[in-house]
């Protein structure tokens, strides 16, 4: 071997053995954490505020409503006037306190009429079409157009049918559930003659009291209800 052979071989065994020390070094010796990346601080951005929600003069709403009926006959114009229990509804929100409840119902009972003859079923065929008709209560209406109870809008009734509301109590199985009690059925007349004669400031109409619905409607309404062969107790 050549003394340039023996100096080159030297010279590539220390550069091997000062890497190696390097690397033992470097492994022993703590790595420093990169330093999080400097960001500048963040705005809050600041919440628009609601507005408190100002409350609209009684004499502002009644103004409003008035106009929109504007153009209507006297008799429909009529109808936008609340009577005593519909005040104090509108006044609580439809939360009286209970002695205005009991003042409610104690005075809407006394607007109930029962049918003369003593007999409160009618035709629960008839009733069935009749808890089927939305028509009714609309400027549009003509002399020949016949009031309906629209009962599915708020009601499931008979089981077949599919289209129905939530706003009030499944009546499936009405009557029967009942066992055709006749203290039930006079309780279900007075429910739909006038609503509020049982619960204070009800969301169901007075169909009875504002002559919307006549008493044998009411009749057949009820007997769509209690008759053991109607499909609502089937």
């Amino acid at each position: 071997m050549t003394m340039t052979s023996k100096f080159s071989v030297l010279v590539l065994g220390g550069a091997l053995l000062c890497g190696s020390l390097v690397a033992t070094l470097a492994a022993d010796k703590a790595v420093e954490p990169k330093k999080a990346a400097e960001t500048k601080p963040t705005v809050e951005t600041k919440k628009a505020e609601t507005p408190p929600p100002q409350k609209v003069a009684t004499a502002v709403v009644d103004a409003y409503l008035k106009s929109t009926f504007g153009r209507a006959p006297p008799e429909w114009q009529a109808r936008i006037e609340p009577d005593e229990s519909m005040k104090v509804c509108n006044a609580t929100r439809n939360q009286p306190s209970h002695a205005e409840a009991d003042k409610i119902m104690a005075s809407e009972l006394k607007r109930v009429e029962f049918p003369a003859d003593g007999k409160f079923l009618g035709d629960w065929k008839e009733g069935a079409k009749i808890a089927n008709n939305g028509r009714g209560g609309q400027f549009s209406d003509d002399d020949k157009t016949v009031n309906g109870g629209n009962c599915y809008a708020c009601h499931q009734m008979e089981k077949a049918e599919v289209s129905f509301g939530t706003l009030g109590p499944s009546l499936t199985n009405y009557g029967r559930d009942r066992k055709y009690d006749a203290a039930e059925i006079k309780q279900a007349y007075t429910k739909i003659y006038n609503s509020q004669a049982v619960i204070a400031c009800s969301n169901m109409p007075r169909f009875g009291t504002n002559k919307f619905l006549s008493e044998q409607q009411i009749k057949d309404v009820m007997a769509f209800l209690f008759d053991p062969e109607s499909p609502v107790n089937k």
